[in-house]
């Protein structure tokens, strides 16, 4: 509601300026007041004005109130001039109160496929904590854009990358067939082998992989013809059609199985999952690079370094010497980056590079096949195919946006991307391609001893310790959340001995996994994470528990009350406030009613900003807020029948948003805590 009157007085305020000055404003500024007695909202529009109008902001300012008093936008109570020329608006308390509990809010939405691209783990190993936060960012972001009962939104599509032919699952096929000794039959039993002993493929290759990473370097006597041998086995997944190939689709596909697996723990689901090796056998290449030379992209270089190199100029750095040194040089372009290499083969940026084109239906002829790959509750995964697609599938290659999560160590790469829409005139689409980029996760070194590792006495005195796959020094997925989960277990099991198993062990999954995932969304996505247990898993404290743990102690309300929420809601339709949320007390409870009415335009600024956080902080805020107000009014011994009825329905509206806030960062409320 709290963004329904904002949209209603913005627009009146631009049909004022349109009318009295022939003024037109691209955006208006809202700001919220130091103290609520000042108001609920603060515009600073005349500031913006005083220049073009040639007049002090005060002036514009009482001008502008006085308009806008003359017929207030609904919800607005009256319109004041503070300051040297800030509107402080006052809304009508009860009235607005009366709209928020019957859920009136602003929609948001509109027309376009979105696709959002997260997760995206090479198919050779277990998922780690690092691919946690990608997924989780990535899962959040799409739930903020879909439509669900409560927005319009967008139509979204959700896609996995599977590298299934690079270097990485090259790497574990160089473990089984040169360390292990296993041809493609051997492969298979080896699989048959795991699954019997209920042991999982892509656990068994985490350690594969480790030990072939050590192993290329152990001997220096045989350091390059291990390189030589690893450098064949790509070749050959790449080419396709030979046993080195078979058993790297079988491996990467196991793999991805139990990735898949690992994501539904968190409720973290796909629509599509576009493999490298169709890019690459269904030569998205090939009609990416006709059309870049055509647009006079990508060019043949004939001397310097890169002589014999397909290359596109770089996106220069805005300001840099090179930005305006290159422009001027008669030699060749030194820093061009290379799209193929004078040996044919194509960089990650090339193929990435068709593979946008494709997403955003540049491409000409060519799609990927599809089949259906897994299947979720509520809809069908597909995964591309070389062969004729399965009839009913969707078609993903259609974006209006596209939302790439991918770590900040790609910032280059995806500029090159954007670079190469913009050269090729696709200037809309490259501005509707957002690099959803990301810091690492690390681990507190309190994690990793209660993890078992080895931590020495200097590693323990830093603030984290980075992980590394190739290195064997890492977290799995799994065994993060059964960890988590475990120790939630611990904490239930004392608190509701009454409680059957199943209760509980659904109780401890939900805080463990609420836990995990506000751990990672917390953040802003430009900081490091020093992920800790105990940090995480706290009840105290901006975590996903304090949250959890504010529902449930709204819900313990209504039942002591033998009332609930919706008939809590219902009643106070019918209470007449008489001005009790203006008063000095009522002031305390109008602030809950305030900040639950602003779900909305916290969804709408981690949309257009990219940045889930600013829902985790409102939501952790918002159950703050609650308790502040629980504390402070004690709801069960009130004695008179409106504040009653008032206090009933202020916990019932901040439960109902809080639960909302948390349903859209992932996290699920649970009955008892």
């Amino acid at each position: 509601m709290y963004r329904t009157v904002q949209q209603s007085l913005l627009a009146r305020i631009q049909a004022i300026l349109a009318e009295k000055y022939e003024i037109t404003l691209a955006n208006l500024a809202v700001e919220q007041p130091p103290s609520i007695a000042l108001g609920e909202l603060a515009l600073p529009v005349a500031f913006e004005l005083a220049k073009r109008l040639r007049k002090a902001p005060r002036a514009i300012a009482t001008e502008l109130a006085a308009e806008l008093s003359a017929a207030l936008p609904e919800g607005v109570g009256s319109i004041e001039v503070a300051g040297a020329g800030y509107l402080n608006v006052r809304l009508k308390r009860s009235a607005v109160a009366q709209e928020i509990a019957r859920d009136r809010h602003a929609d948001i939405g509109g027309a376009g496929f979105r696709l959002v691209e997260h997760t995206s783990i090479n198919p050779n190993k277990a998922a780690h904590i690092g691919h946690l936060r990608n997924a989780i960012l990535g899962d959040t972001f799409q739930r903020l854009l879909r439509s669900d009962d409560y927005k319009s939104g967008y139509e979204v599509g959700v896609q996995n990358y599977i590298d299934n032919t690079g270097v990485q699952v090259a790497d574990v096929v160089v473990g089984l067939v040169h360390r292990e000794g296993l041809n493609l039959a051997g492969v298979r039993k080896l699989l048959v082998d795991l699954s019997a002993r209920g042991e999982r493929i892509d656990f068994y290759c985490w350690d594969l992989y480790a030990r072939v990473s050590q192993w290329y370097t152990a001997d220096a006597d045989e350091a390059a013809a291990r390189k030589q041998l690893r450098l064949e086995t790509l070749h050959a997944i790449e080419h396709g059609g030979n046993e080195t190939a078979e058993i790297a689709d079988l491996i990467a596909t196991a793999v991805l199985r139990r990735h898949l697996e690992t994501m539904e723990r968190l409720s973290i689901e796909y629509d599509f999952l576009p493999r490298e090796s169709e890019i690459l056998h269904l030569h998205f290449w090939d009609a990416a690079r006709q059309l870049m030379v055509e647009k006079g992209v990508l060019y043949f270089e004939t001397a310097g370094k890169n002589k014999g190199c397909w290359v596109m100029r770089r996106a220069p750095v805005s300001g840099s010497a090179e930005a305006s040194s290159e422009q001027g040089s008669d030699g060749p372009d030194e820093d061009a980056k290379v799209i193929v290499r004078s040996n044919g083969t194509v960089t990650y940026v090339g193929k990435d590079i068709a593979y946008h084109l494709w997403k955003f239906g540049l491409l000409p002829g060519k799609d990927f096949g599809y089949r259906k790959f897994h299947e979720y509750a509520s809809h069908t995964c597909w995964i591309s195919t070389e062969a004729e697609s399965e009839p009913g599938h969707p078609v993903f290659g259609r974006a209006e946006a596209i939302y790439n999560v991918i770590d900040s160590r790609q910032n280059d790469p995806q500029t090159q991307v954007v670079q190469a829409l913009r050269g090729m005139g696709f200037t809309d689409e490259a501005d509707r391609y957002t690099h959803f980029s990301y810091e690492m996760v690390a681990l507190t070194p309190r994690c990793a001893l209660d993890l078992g590792y080895t931590v020495s006495e200097e590693d323990q005195k830093r603030a984290y310790i980075e992980v590394s796959g190739r290195k064997g020094f890492g977290v799995k997925a799994d065994d993060l959340l059964d960890q988590l989960i475990a120790a939630a277990r611990t904490e239930v099991d004392a608190r509701h001995p009454d409680l059957g198993d199943s209760d509980r062990d659904t109780i401890a999954r939900q805080i463990g996994v609420g836990a995990l995932r506000y751990f990672m969304l917390r953040y802003t996505r430009n900081t490091v994470i020093a992920f800790d247990f105990k940090d995480a898993l706290s009840f105290e404290g901006e975590t996903g528990p304090y949250i959890q743990y504010a529902i449930v102690r709204a819900a313990n309300i209504f039942r002591k009350a033998n009332t609930t929420e919706e008939a809590s809601l219902a009643a106070f339709a019918t209470l007449d406030l008489k001005g009790l949320l203006d008063s000095e007390e009522g002031t305390t409870v109008w602030e809950t009613w305030l900040l639950a009415a602003k779900l909305t335009l916290m969804i709408e600024q981690c949309i257009s900003t990219s940045e889930p956080a600013y829902l985790a902080r409102y939501a952790f805020q918002l159950a703050q807020q609650f308790n502040n107000f629980y504390h402070r009014h004690h709801i069960l011994n009130e004695t008179d029948p409106t504040k009653r009825g008032l206090y009933l329905a202020t916990a019932a509206v901040a439960q109902r948003e809080m639960v909302r806030a948390l349903g859209y960062l992932g996290i699920e409320a649970p009955e008892r805590m």
